[in-house]
């Protein structure tokens, strides 16, 4: 079969920066604040400029990311014969490591090559013939995408995702994660100064990462990566410090609170604060909806919450009085103050009756939810 496609080209470096769906313009701004150029908002995602050392820094410091995937080649081909010839001249030692087994998919669209898995097959065979060992269950993802009749080969530099930070061990019922709500603080516009209150926080994720951005900690400070398996990665480089800096006594006293009325997910949520070196700044209390006030000694700032909407907990028609309390409680105790509702139903967010704005949607685990927000009088 005639070789008629132009031959591979290793791409000159870039790096996609994949989101939570619905939250690229968070990811986005942060990339940018972080210093990163080159910053291009796609659907489910950032492209920025860089190699690995920017990608090992995008996995450290990257609050909104989901992973990280480093675009190594980019060729044309028509045929499953041809991905194959250009895949076998890739340079696949200057990435990946005789004793690091790798792992590959596939994903095709719009193009001639339509079956992943052969195709995958392929660029496997490719891989196994430059001496790598190739594993279903390898530490290293490889990810060719093929979309029209164009190849792009990525490694994934990240492993486990990014919400996974490493230090929190009691996760709730239907917990939002921790990429989600630094996208929905950033909506909020939170820029570490305010004080932020959860009315309903189960595992505490809105305060604790409220608490990690206004201390500007490194968010994968707790964790191992992909990167340290591919060639080169196993030296951060210039890289922040991965030791967690931990609060001063004069930091102030707590400014971000988390409340909920089950006492199990409040032990937890202190759990968590105390394994992040949070405990100083995040309090966590077990109080119900309608006995919520105003934390004494802070200024009006944000309350965001992620309440139950019935989708995976919670039974709906009960949950009316739910919002119908808190909408309450929020009108005549938080004046002043910023208020985010995380809820993919629009009756239960209608219900507070704070006549609050919606963005999104965001994919919430296969869910569509919104941010209503708006500010109490």
């Amino acid at each position: 079969m005639a070789d008629d496609a132009p031959g591979p080209v290793t791409a000159p470096g870039g790096l996609f920066l994949v989101a939570v769906p619905g939250l690229e313009a968070p990811l986005a701004a942060e990339a940018t604040a972080k210093g990163f150029s080159g910053v291009t908002v796609l659907p489910g995602g950032v492209e920025v400029a860089g190699g690995l050392p920017e990608a090992i820094r995008a996995n450290l410091v990257l609050r909104c990311a989901v992973r990280v995937l480093w675009r190594v080649a980019a060729f044309r081909a028509l045929h499953l014969a041809q991905l194959d010839k250009r895949a076998r001249k890739l340079p696949w030692a200057d990435w990946l490591s005789p004793d690091q087994p790798v792992r590959v998919e596939a994903v095709c669209r719009a193009s001639r090559i339509y079956h992943h898995k052969a195709a995958a097959q392929r660029i496997a065979g490719a891989i196994a013939a430059a001496g790598i060992p190739v594993s279903g269950d390898a530490a290293i993802t490889l990810k060719a995408r093929i979309e029209d009749d164009l190849c792009t080969i990525s490694l994934d530099t990240t492993g486990e995702p990014l919400h996974r930070r490493g230090h929190k061990s009691f996760v709730g019922k239907a917990p939002l994660r921790e990429t989600m709500a630094a996208g929905f603080l950033w909506q909020m516009g939170f820029d570490g100064t305010q004080a932020v209150v959860d009315p309903m926080c189960g595992s505490g994720t809105i305060p604790m990462e409220a608490a990690e951005i206004a201390l500007d900690l490194v968010p994968g400070r707790s964790r191992d990566f992909a990167f340290a398996h591919l060639v080169g990665g196993g030296s951060e480089g210039p890289c922040p410090s991965r030791s967690p800096p931990y609060l001063e006594e004069d930091e102030g006293g707590a400014r971000f609170f988390g409340f909920d009325r089950d006492d199990g997910a409040i032990r937890g949520a202190r759990g968590n604060a105390e394994r992040a070196g949070l405990s100083e700044i995040c309090l966590f209390t077990r109080q119900t909806v309608s006995d919520l006030v105003p934390p004494e000694g802070v200024e009006p700032g944000i309350v965001l919450t992620n309440p139950p909407y019935g989708a995976r907990i919670g039974e709906r028609k009960l949950l009316f009085a739910v919002y119908g309390a808190l909408g309450a409680t929020l009108k005549a105790r938080f004046s002043g103050w910023q208020v985010g509702i995380i809820t993919s139903d629009k009756g239960l967010a209608q219900a507070t009756g704070l006549g609050l704005e919606a963005l999104g949607p965001v994919d919430h685990s296969g869910t569509k939810v919104w941010l209503w927000r708006g500010r109490i009088a």
